[in-house]
């Protein structure tokens, strides 16, 4: 069951960053060339790699309950940003995170930046993919290095990201354009929620809490999470809709065509009807 967990948070948590990752790269080959693009993309992948290969097998050295421990309380910082993010979002308090407008902005910033030539690539377009695969796949590298090492099985995690990888790429690589109808929102709620909930778990364990019932319970904890959560939601939203309904007449009654007719004529005098006394 644990297993499942990993390979389905791993999933998730990277096609995240994979679908944010693709989006600058797209920017980046549309507005600048591919050529500096992919070489881009292909140097951050190199330094990944190394990043990868250097850690993993110093975690290993580390002893388990000190790994937890570690682990669970990053994984909890972590989550709670990203399940912050999520509620605001579900709530109204947040604008929705939008694919298109961020490939529209890092397109226009593309078109407009200057055009500056080294080893044959130009140097905005690498920088510009190097730095938004490197940023986003650091963010991948972490969640696998950390969730493998805890459980012992950094391959399941792997598997997981390996997933989303190559789902992002070849839809990437069919579509090119933005998977702006990826689900990208729900899926960050999710991931928030599952970084919580193995934060939770493993950092209590690293810190000598022996769960009953062992790992079924983190069954319990993620519903806990979830209700804890989709309450938060569901209040925040209440409070959301009756702010907006209460500054809703003030706005009306300024822009209603009465108002706006007193404002125009504050002191208009009033006609004066002639009266046959005043006539004769």
């Amino acid at each position: 069951m644990t297993a499942a967990f990993l390979v389905a948070s791993a999933f998730l948590a990277s096609g995240v960053e994979f679908v944010e990752a693709l989006t600058i790269v797209l920017a980046s080959g549309i507005t600048r060339g591919w050529r500096s693009s992919l070489a881009g993309l292909a140097a951050a992948t190199v330094a990944l790699a190394a990043i990868v290969a250097a850690l993993g097998p110093a975690l290993t050295l580390v002893p388990i309950d000190v790994l937890r421990l570690i682990v669970g309380g990053l994984l909890l910082a972590f989550g709670l940003q990203w399940l912050r993010k999520a509620i605001l979002r579900a709530s109204g308090y947040k604008a929705l995170h939008d694919e298109d407008a961020i490939f529209a902005r890092e397109t226009a910033d593309a078109r407009g930046a200057a055009h500056e030539e080294r080893a044959g690539l130009d140097w905005y377009g690498f920088t510009l993919s190097f730095k938004g695969v490197l940023l986003e796949g650091l963010e991948v590298a972490f969640i696998v290095l950390t969730f493998g090492s805890t459980q012992g099985s950094i391959g399941l995690a792997a598997l997981g990201a390996g997933i989303a990888l190559v789902l992002v790429a070849v839809v990437g690589v069919l579509v090119r354009a933005p998977l702006a109808r990826v689900p990208e929102n729900t899926m960050k709620f999710a991931v928030g929620v599952m970084l919580t909930t193995f934060g939770i778990f493993w950092g209590a364990e690293g810190a000598g809490v022996t769960w009953p019932g062992g790992e079924v319970l983190i069954l319990g904890v993620l519903a806990f999470v979830l209700l804890v959560s989709f309450g938060l939601v569901t209040m925040l939203r209440q409070q959301h809709e009756r702010a907006l309904a209460a500054a809703t007449p003030a706005a009306a009654r300024q822009s209603s065509p009465t108002t706006k007719l007193h404002q125009k004529r504050p002191n208009a005098p009033r006609r004066l009807t002639r009266t046959p006394a005043s006539a004769a």
